[in-house]
């Protein structure tokens, strides 16, 4: 599939550069989330993944208020109210649901290919489950965070509490913003370790950081960037001993490239080397 050329309904899809994929959110008036718009989500994110001419993913907004004012609440109410009234069946409903929410945002960790949020203006409630599942963020200056549901009588279920105590390493900040729902700025969140950088400028500054970062990736060997992607999110999970064991597994065959070898010929000669792209092996099965 040609991401660039499908006409999505609620993205737009594009290759700035050779290797790089971006992806921008176009639901006006602020990109509230509905059960289309995170589906679609999934559905572009899984041909990215399969796709061997995307080696880097830049997701941002087309909209100039913001990355996102997160769930759609009208939408989501209205949902509620097809829901069988017994409770048995609605919770079986309700994780049904959950399950295949959850999946979508997750598409974007799971995504052989790096993820780069180019973040600005509003990023509520899921723009934060959003941005943590990403592998990189970088936000402009007028950026503004919220870790919104306890405001709409929930706990965040879509992967914040998961990710971003992990990705902040300060379990007591990450749950001062969750349970106070208290807006915080792009300063602050760098100064705690969500960000790589705050971009000075609006939205086309950051995007135009995140797609020079982008850049840089896609450069390099998409054996090396994917291996890396890889065993830093199994690393996440696991001890250190348990990541080194498994490294030792994953490289044993991923060394045998001939990118190694490519690489290092580059460096010796001082010029850019160039890497065929990563074949298809096996189609990555996904509810669509």
């Amino acid at each position: 599939m040609d991401l660039a050329k499908t006409k999505w309904d609620f993205h737009r899809c594009s290759l700035p550069s050779e290797g790089v994929l971006l992806v921008e959110f176009d639901r006006a008036p602020v990109n509230a989330f509905h059960d289309e718009m995170w589906t679609e989500l999934r559905h572009v994110m899984h041909h990215a993944s399969l796709n061997p001419g995307v080696r880097c993913v830049v997701l941002a907004s087309k909209l100039n208020k913001g990355f996102t004012a997160g769930l759609d609440i009208k939408d989501q109410l209205a949902a509620m109210q097809n829901y069988p009234k017994d409770p048995g069946r609605q919770a079986l409903v309700l994780l049904d649901h959950l399950r295949d929410f959850q999946d979508a945002i997750s598409s974007l960790a799971e995504c052989r290919a790096p993820v780069i949020a180019a973040l600005h203006g509003i990023c509520f409630g899921l723009g934060l489950d959003i941005a943590s599942a990403c592998d990189i963020r970088l936000a402009a200056e007028n950026t503004t965070f919220r870790i919104a549901e306890v405001d709409v009588g929930l706990a965040a279920d879509i992967g914040t509490l998961q990710r971003f105590p992990k990705i902040i390493g300060n379990d007591s900040k990450a749950r001062e913003l969750a349970l106070t729902a208290r807006s915080f700025g792009a300063h602050e969140a760098k100064e705690f370790g969500f960000l790589s950088k705050v971009v000075k400028g609006d939205r086309e500054a950051v995007t135009k950081a995140a797609l020079e970062v982008a850049k840089q990736i896609a450069e390099k060997s998409p054996i090396a960037v994917l291996s890396t992607k890889h065993l830093m999110n199994h690393a996440r999970d696991h001890s250190v001993r348990e990541g080194l064991e498994y490294t030792q597994a994953w490289n044993m065959g991923m060394l045998q490239t001939e990118d190694v070898s490519n690489a290092m010929k580059g460096v010796l000669s001082k010029k850019q080397a160039r890497f065929a792209p990563v074949p298809l092996i096996q189609r990555v099965k996904a509810k669509l």
